[in-house]
């Protein structure tokens, strides 16, 4: 191999590593300026989270559905409780929680309902009270 052959090759050579360098600066470029912010994307799966929540609870808890005249009254002198809580509710409400598959999801709406009910001082949490709770 001659020297003029082995300069040629040497110099493709370097020029191929020159072209691959400015193509790692670049991607390194554009992962660095399109690297997320932590505290973003927590907010934002709490977000979807949140809203995916919110669908699936509308899905399963009606917002429209018959109610009984006279319900609350007798609902108020003996009726149930929102499971682990000491916060009296209709058995509509009690049937709308089991209508929910997911225990943590539905532990995690008896709590937010009961939280609420305990912070506006409701003594009974009827069906109204509890689509308003409910909603995160």
């Amino acid at each position: 191999m001659t020297d003029q052959g082995l300069d040629q090759r040497l110099a493709a050579l370097e020029a191929r590593l020159g072209r691959l360098e400015g193509l790692l600066a670049r991607v390194t470029d554009t992962l660095e300026r399109s690297a997320p912010d932590p505290e973003a994307v927590k907010r934002g799966i709490q977000e979807w989270v949140t809203e995916y929540v919110s669908v699936r609870l509308q899905q399963l808890v009606p917002e429209t559905c018959e109610h009984p005249a006279g319900e609350a009254a007798a609902a108020t002198a003996r009726g149930p409780v929102l499971p682990g809580t000491g916060i009296r509710c209709t058995e509509e409400v009690l049937h709308r929680l089991g209508r929910i598959p997911i225990p943590f999801v539905r532990q995690m709406v008896t709590q937010r309902v009961a939280e609420t009910a305990r912070a506006e001082q409701v003594a009974l949490v009827d069906v109204t009270f509890f689509e308003r709770a409910a909603t995160f």
